[in-house]
């Protein structure tokens, strides 16, 4: 086993991979922060005001320019992040978000706005207090940075199982290759081979081990809710926009003379090209929904899951706020053991959600690269 895992890495060449991982990290960074979510403040401000669920739930699945560890009493626990801007009128602007004050004070003329066209984005001021411009924000925001330790993760699993893999050529797995090995090896034989054919699958390999480890490493990562973990990096659709993207890009570029024609003049009776192109025109509608597709489908599937926790943790100082506290405790065991099963469904989720969208991509590099029969 320990040789076939020292011919993947051989036949993918490390460096591909890592150099993807790293394109991915870049291109999430960009996407993420053009959207420049709203900062998530202390769920709970005030002990004396209603609870309000529906926020408590929004606030917790949402991105923040800060990273909230723990709440104790109405203090915060948190790691403020670095606020990158660049401003027509004051060119680059480098500070930390702590400088926001949880977003009740304005920093250098800059204030995350609340409410309105331009709730959740960091605003520039005039001297009267008045929105003059939106600066182009780069910031690290919770979820760039989830993203940032989930490669970190990645290059010292990926890095570790090559090394461990070549000193151990010709004896047993062992340790972590032991674990990973069989992951590998059903990614290339259960998904690329056969859905790619055994000519072309090396080529799209890379791409297609990097995706699932990312997807999983994401989505597992996202349910420990401890420091330096707990970032929901694929509960946010700008993370699946950039994959599905990148699968939709290699698709595109991969398609031969074959898919194309099947796209504009497929082989169909006549009456459904002219003189309405009715099958051209559902043949390229599919081009774009396919990978429109592999968005949602992660993004919701692994948001629903953090929501429907929040949901019933939130449930507790629900009860508490209405009813007082003895109606909290007892809510809350019903609110955890439904929160752990959830949890435990959530694990089983994101590997299926890192199978499905690893699986359909290799299925749109398989119909692009095939040849006619």
């Amino acid at each position: 086993m320990s040789e076939g895992l020292v011919k993947i890495f051989r036949s993918v060449h490390l460096s591909k991979i890592l150099i993807i991982l790293s394109f991915f990290t870049f291109t999430i960074f960009y996407a993420q922060n053009i959207r420049a979510e709203e900062e998530v403040s202390t769920s709970v401000s005030n002990s004396n005001k209603e609870f309000d669920l529906g926020k408590f739930v929004m606030e917790d699945v949402s991105d923040a320019f800060e990273w909230n560890i723990a709440t104790f009493g109405k203090t915060n626990l948190s790691i403020p992040l670095p606020v990158i801007l660049h401003s027509k009128t004051t060119g680059w602007n480098l500070f930390w978000s702590s400088k926001f004050k949880h977003g009740t004070a304005e920093y250098e003329n800059f204030k995350i706005a609340k409410g309105g066209d331009n709730d959740g984005k960091i605003v520039e001021l005039n001297t009267n207090g008045e929105v003059t411009d939106i600066p182009l924000n780069l910031s690290i925001t919770k979820t760039v940075a989830g993203i940032l330790v989930n490669v970190l993760l990645l290059f010292w699993i990926f890095l570790t199982i090559a090394k461990i893999a070549k000193r151990n050529k010709g004896k047993a797995p062992t340790g972590i290759q032991n674990l990973m090995e069989p992951v590998i090896l059903f990614v290339r034989d259960e998904v690329a081979k056969p859905t790619i054919g055994e000519k072309k699958y090396e080529k799209f390999l890379p791409f297609l081990l990097t995706i699932f480890f990312f997807i999983l490493v994401s989505n597992l990562t996202g349910l420990i809710p401890v420091f330096p973990l707990g970032a929901n990096v694929t509960g946010n659709i700008a993370v699946t926009m950039v994959l599905a993207l990148f699968t939709f890009v290699i698709t595109t570029f991969s398609g031969n003379k074959h898919y194309w024609k099947e796209i504009y003049n497929p082989d169909v009776p006549l009456w459904l090209k002219f003189p309405i192109p009715l099958m051209p025109i559902v043949e390229l509608t599919g081009v774009f929904t396919k990978p429109f597709v592999l968005m949602i489908r992660l993004f919701a599937n692994m948001i629903a899951g953090h929501m429907i926790i929040a949901v019933f943790v939130s449930l507790i100082f629900f009860f508490a706020s209405m009813a007082g506290n003895i109606a909290g405790y007892g809510v809350s065991v019903i609110s955890v053991f439904f929160s752990v099963f959830m949890t435990l469904l959530d694990i089983l989720v994101s590997f299926i959600q890192a199978y499905v969208f690893t699986l359909l991509s290799a299925l749109y590099f398989g119909m692009a690269t095939e040849e006619h029969h």
